[in-house]
């Protein structure tokens, strides 16, 4: 009989089996060869989880993640000519250690090429971690370090299918393993990838954060704004008047955005998006008009011309504070704006074959998907602009980036089958 295994997200039927038997080569009604379901070894899921949750492995610092990596790929079957790197470490803001991790599989049964991914790297406030199984979920027995399942779980998860396949020889359409470096700081593994080394996926899915029934099929856009405003220096007791006040001219500018709707949440009519000031930085002493100060901006929303829109108000409100504050001799300030497109909004047709192989996979586990739409940025953003259509799935991950951080195991076990279920074509 099947058993029902709560999570704290949803209930979950699973069969409690490994699934040894020998897959059977089917054809689906879309004249795709597929293979009948299979399951994955959820204990040694559960081990390499903990394995990999214990490397330190910072944005920039992925080598020893990629040697672990590699090390169980060859270690179960793979040809250590087809686990590469690309070179995006060296593109990145960020030098690294190592470029994104590949490994391809030719396929065996027919069937449009497949990729999973998964990023590597973790947030420093996971550094240190000591991964320890408490009751029905992965904690971090060290009170002050996070635990690293983002994405550390997506990797196993993404891990875990390939070693399954390598292992026991699974039918399975062409196949990418793909775990990209630098996401927590950028999305930069995903967005230097060299693509021409995928292996042109027509279907791909990305693990990160969440639970395992959410699809997230689209996504916000973000820029990012470096504002460096310059002003004039005096003493600020003997003669004030002839100093330009950076601060003065930032703060008109914040208040002009906050009093007119531009900043926070951003609402104008149908359109929707978000902005905020990060960081404020400058002035040396309370006696000298400060004559510099840096601040850090971002812009965000799904509608690329309106977060256009909400980056020319950032832009015009500080050019006309620099205008308005002027010395006892008319000088005036200025202002310098620079910005990055961190990521491209998205959002995947509801018919996109990526979409309905993931909840065809939730739906063969009793599970009902829940697609949604985020406002934060995902490596499925750069994939989707390289023209490789990509849905995210979650893990069980719970308070990520947070010393209170959770791996569910149920739910983790969930993202291990679906994997499974789509690597080899089953779905």
């Amino acid at each position: 009989m099947p058993r029902t295994v709560k999570t704290n997200q949803t209930v979950v039927k699973s069969s409690g089996k490994t699934g040894r038997s020998t897959p059977k080569a089917t054809l689906s009604s879309g004249g795709i060869a597929a293979v009948a379901a299979v399951e994955p070894d959820l204990n040694r899921a559960t081990k390499l989880v903990l394995e990999l949750l214990a490397i330190p492995g910072l944005s920039g610092q992925e080598g020893k993640v990629a040697r672990f990596i590699t090390q169980q790929l060859v270690a179960a079957g793979a040809d250590r000519a087809a686990i590469v790197h690309d070179k995006a470490h060296t593109r990145t803001p960020l030098a690294g250690e190592v470029g994104n991790l590949i490994f391809k599989l030719p396929g065996t049964i027919k069937g449009p090429p497949r990729l999973l991914m998964a990023h590597m790297d973790t947030v420093p406030i996971c550094e240190g971690a000591r991964p320890v199984i408490d009751g029905e979920q992965i904690r971090s027995a060290d009170p002050k370090t996070g635990l690293g399942a983002d994405d550390r779980a997506g990797v196993a998860a993404v891990l875990t299918a390939a070693l399954e396949i390598l292992r026991n020889k699974l039918p399975h359409p062409p196949l990418t393993f793909f775990w990209p470096i630098q996401e927590e700081i950028g999305l930069h593994g995903a967005r230097h990838a060299e693509v021409k080394m995928l292996g042109g996926p027509k279907l791909a899915f990305n693990w990160d954060g969440g639970t395992p029934e959410k699809i997230t099929i689209g996504a916000t856009g973000g820029y990012r704004m470096e504002i460096d405003v310059h002003g004039l220096a005096s003493h600020a007791g003997v003669s004030p008047e002839k100093g330009i006040s950076a601060i003065a001219i930032a703060s008109l500018a914040i208040a002009d955005l906050q009093r007119d709707g531009w900043l926070g949440l951003v609402e104008k009519g149908k359109n929707r998006g978000t902005s905020n000031i990060g960081v404020i930085s400058g002035g040396d002493a309370t006696n000298v008009v400060t004559e510099h100060v840096r601040i850090r901006a971002e812009a965000r929303s799904h509608q690329p011309a309106f977060r256009q829109r909400i980056i020319q108000q950032i832009e015009n409100a500080f050019a006309k504070a620099a205008r308005e504050v002027k010395s006892a001799s008319n000088l005036r300030g200025s202002v310098e704006i620079r910005g990055t497109l961190d990521y491209e909004a998205f959002r995947l047709a509801d018919n996109e074959p990526c979409i309905v192989a993931a909840e065809g996979a939730l739906h063969s586990l009793g599970i009902t998907p829940l697609r949604a739409v985020s406002n934060g940025g995902l490596d499925a953003n750069w994939m989707n602009v390289h023209g490789i259509p990509t849905v995210t799935l979650g893990c069980g991950q719970v308070s990520p980036h947070t010393v209170s951080e959770r791996l569910n195991i149920a739910a983790f076990h969930v993202a291990c089958r679906v994997a499974l279920r789509l690597a080899t074509g089953s779905v």
